[in-house]
């Protein structure tokens, strides 16, 4: 037992390098190589293990390979130690004795792994890489443990250009937080609108990569073309490859790359970014030599691919590559709470850019919008308002009439609400208790708009397609017969 006091670390680096211990340096060359080779490239050398402890103090690695039998001192000493003072990060012991006796010693003091000399490099790399895993899993459990508790950000400026005063969507940039710096695959779904591309790149920022965002929509794009944008091309590849082009993959290395509308992916692609992602690898266009890829993919969709897995559409193995993380971000018609800030957050912008005076909102705006579904979601929201601040002749208050008009032409009719795509009645329209009569079931909607629009008669006419007097005629009538 060494008899030295080791402070408490601070927060690791976002991408902790391993540490290769060995006072052999052809060892230590060997194994640099295979790592690099297998896309592992933040790699360190120990020859003297007296050095291993300082450097863990400086720079806390994702793992550890620790050779046994080295002069000064020993890797039966060394590992002890370093499972006290550094618990979460794995090491895997390497020696040539082949003894029973000294394995059990070892994972019984705490190693992840026990791996004899000459070392076969696919067993080395594989080792390597459950460790790293390992070292990661355990940094999001204590992160989302922490967040779980405290519930603050530590990376609020990340998140800076998504405005909200949704619990909901804060609880998603804590998630984040606690996921950004694994690497791993992150999917993004929500309709349309919602905000998976400012999302994506919140999380770019928040893992701290130092590559670039690069971000590409994949719908519409043949499976050649594709190829040709991630992928890039050799001299000669094809008719015009007049010299060799790096695709986005590379632009991206260390960075992000980000895949919007992954649902249109082409079969043919699928199988290609499949293999990308289990590999690490690609090969450009014409040639017949893989690179290793080191871009972290995000992906985002509005389509429900758990379904389109059932149609044929979308590859299943593919889907659970891209899931390892999931985020799913809510309309906003589910967190009303957002469009107060939003609306005031687009008028001023708007104006700012037509370089207007920044109009008085309606009090009865917010209601309108309160009550509306949002199809478009934020985009239409924005939508919305830059067309009513263009529209505005410099009036002190801004003109409710272009909301009117659009919510109106958006809102789809009743005979399309009541049935599903196949055509059969939609059931949560239809209870199986005694069916309405003609006049029931337009007392029951005309409530239902009163109720959404807080008994605001102007908002309830919007939603209904009436105008005022027409329903202030039937609210009337249904009142003197109760």
């Amino acid at each position: 037992m060494i008899d030295t006091h080791y402070p408490e670390m601070s927060s690791s680096s976002i991408r902790p390098p391993v540490l290769l211990v060995d006072d052999e340096e052809h060892v230590l060359n060997s194994l640099s190589l295979f790592l690099r080779s297998s896309g592992i490239n933040d790699v360190i050398n120990v020859q003297d293990a007296r050095d291993l402890m300082p450097l863990m103090l400086r720079q806390k690695p994702i793992t550890v390979i620790l050779d046994l039998f080295m002069p000064n001192l020993s890797g039966f000493e060394l590992l002890p130690e370093i499972v006290r003072y550094f618990p979460e990060v794995p090491v895997i012991v390497v020696t040539a004795t082949h003894e029973v006796e000294t394995a059990v010693l070892c994972m019984r003091e705490g190693a992840f792994d026990y791996l004899l000399k000459p070392i076969e490099k696919t067993r080395f790399v594989t080792s390597v890489r459950r460790a790293v895993d390992t070292y990661l899993l355990r940094q999001e459990v204590h992160s989302l443990k922490s967040y779980l508790i405290h519930g603050g950000l530590n990376h609020q400026e990340a998140f800076s250009r998504i405005l909200t005063n949704s619990n909901q969507i804060k609880g998603i940039f804590r998630y984040i937080e606690a996921v950004a710096c694994s690497g791993e695959t992150i999917l993004v779904t929500g309709e349309t609108g919602v905000g998976k591309g400012l999302l994506a790149e919140a999380i770019h920022r928040v893992s701290g990569r130092t590559g670039e965002f690069v971000s590409i929509n994949v719908a519409g794009l043949d499976d050649t073309l594709l190829s040709d944008t991630l992928f890039g091309h050799r001299k000669g590849a094809f008719s015009g490859a007049e010299a060799n082009r790096d695709g986005l993959v590379g632009r991206a290395a260390g960075g992000t790359l980000f895949l919007d509308e992954i649902g249109d992916l082409k079969p043919a692609s699928q199988v290609k970014l499949l293999r990308l992602l289990q590999e690490q690898s690609y090969y450009p266009l014409g040639s017949d030599v893989p690179k290793l890829s080191s871009a972290r993919i995000v992906a985002a969709t509005n389509n429900d691919l758990r379904k389109m897995i059932t149609t044929g559409e979308f590859r299943q193995d593919l889907f659970y590559r891209l899931t390892s993380h999931r985020i799913e971000i809510p309309p906003l018609r589910e967190r009303p709470e957002d469009i107060p800030l939003l609306l005031g957050y687009f008028i001023q912008d708007a104006a700012r850019v037509m370089n207007k005076a920044i109009p008085n909102t309606p009090t009865q705006l917010l209601g309108l919008l309160s009550a509306y579904h949002f199809p478009g979601n934020v985009r239409e929201l924005r939508a919305l308002v830059y067309d009513a601040v263009a529209r505005h002749s410099g009036g002190p208050t801004l003109a409710m009439d272009s909301f009117h008009q659009a919510i109106r032409a958006s809102s789809k009719p009743a005979v399309e609400l009541a049935v599903e795509t196949n055509g059969s009645p939609n059931p949560t329209l239809f209870s199986s208790g005694p069916f309405p009569s003609l006049k029931e079931g337009i007392d029951a909607i005309v409530m239902e708009a009163m109720r959404r629009a807080n008994n605001n008669q102007g908002i309830a006419a919007t939603l209904l397609g009436i105008t005022r007097q027409s329903l202030n005629r039937r609210v009337v009538n249904m009142r003197s017969k109760q």
